[in-house]
Formats: structure tokens, sequence, C-alpha cells
């Protein structure tokens, strides 16, 4: 009996890791898949290329990634998916993960890196009714093609190196996040004329200046 249960434990554990690996690879894919959509659109509107690069390393841009894990985690509890009802409820998540993020980032950081204000049913300039259509549309995308691909991986979660890729990914989007979050945090003391306290501030003083900051996050404005 006691065999039994811990047959059944490490089955709950191995299903459980497998769970937080898909959500993982699934907000990897939402994040690289948003930086290129935003620099195709950055690049029609520009004529040029410009960075709209989420962290301050690599092409990522984590509200898609977040959107995208969102969408998972309640479409994988809809029974019946026809694609209307995955219209209208990933329109609906889509703006709020959005709205959301806009929100943090300006309470957080005093910088937005969208404002919708001149558009029509706009919400405080954080989304809209036209950017949560395109919510709704990139959830049946994902629905249609990115969660097939996702799902493929299913014989690769027992591969020892694609566990290893996974932990490294992990550790490098840990780091990327942290340090990326540390940065905006002494840029708003900057702008706060807060002085350098420490070798972290004058770190990031030194390495990531509001000039460079700006070319990472070309879009990001501060609040007044």
């Amino acid at each position: 009996m006691k065999e039994t249960n811990n047959s059944i434990m490490i089955i709950n554990e191995e299903n459980i890791i497998q769970k937080l690996t898909k959500i993982f690879w699934i907000f990897l894919i939402g994040s690289i898949l948003g930086y290129f959509i935003e620099t195709i659109v950055g690049l029609l509107q520009n004529g040029h290329f410009v960075s709209r690069q989420g962290l301050l390393f690599g092409p990522f841009i984590q509200v898609y990634g977040v959107g995208l894990v969102t969408y998972y985690l309640v479409i994988s509890n809809i029974k019946k998916k026809s694609y209307m009802k995955i219209f209208f409820v990933t329109m609906l998540l889509g703006g709020i993960v959005e709205y959301l993020f806009s929100y943090f980032q300006e309470n957080w950081f005093g910088t937005i890196s969208w404002d919708y204000s001149n558009l029509l049913f706009n919400i405080h300039g954080r989304t809209s009714l036209l950017h949560c259509i395109y919510w709704g549309v990139g959830g049946i995308l994902f629905v249609k093609f990115v969660l097939p691909l996702i799902n493929s991986f299913n014989k690769l979660y027992k591969s020892f190196n694609f566990k290893y890729i996974t932990v490294l990914l992990v550790l490098f989007i840990t780091f990327d996040i942290v340090i990326s979050g540390m940065a905006g945090l002494r840029q708003l003391e900057r702008k706060n004329n807060v002085a350098a306290n420490g070798y972290m501030d004058s770190f990031f003083d030194e390495h990531y200046p509001d000039e460079k900051l700006k070319q990472i996050y070309s879009n990001a404005k501060a609040v007044n």
C-alpha cells in the first residue's frame, strides 16, 4: 500500500512538473512572438527598425507571454471550444492582461509603453476595443497553431536534454526579469533625484543610464 502511495505521489509530481514546463514554454514562445509582432509593427510605422524589447536581454515582450499563458489556463477548462467562444473569451482576457501590465508598469516604474487614449472605446488608454479584438484573433491563432506545437512537446518532457535546456532558460529568463526590474526601479529613482546608495545603484547608473534604457525600450515614455 505504501509503495502504491509513493508511486501516486511520483506520478503527481511528474504531472505538476510537466504542466509547469508547458506553461513556461508557452510564456517563452508568446514573449518571442510578441517581440517579432511588435518589431514588424514598428518597422511599418517608422520605416526602419526600432527596438521594442520588454526586457534588457533577448527578444522578449512579456505581456504577450503572460497573455498566452492566461489563454492556456482558461481555454484548457473550456469543454466546448468553438472559435466564437474562444474569440470572445481571449478578447476579454487579453484586454485585462494588457490593462494590468500598463497599470503596474506605470505605478512601479513611472513609465508607459502604449497609450490608446486617442482610440474610441479605450479604457484609461491602457487597452481599447480594437486591441481587444486583436487579442481575440490571437486567441484563435493560439488554439489553432501554438497549442498543437506545445502539445507536440509531450514526447520531449522526459528527455534529459530538454529538461536541461528548460532549466537553463528558466534561470536566464528569471535573471533577465529581475535585472530588468531593478534597472527600471533605479531609473525611477533617478527621475525623482534619489542619489545612488551603494554598489548596485552605481552599477545601474553606469551600465544602464536613461539613454541606454531609452534605446532598449523605445516605446517607453515617462509619466509626469
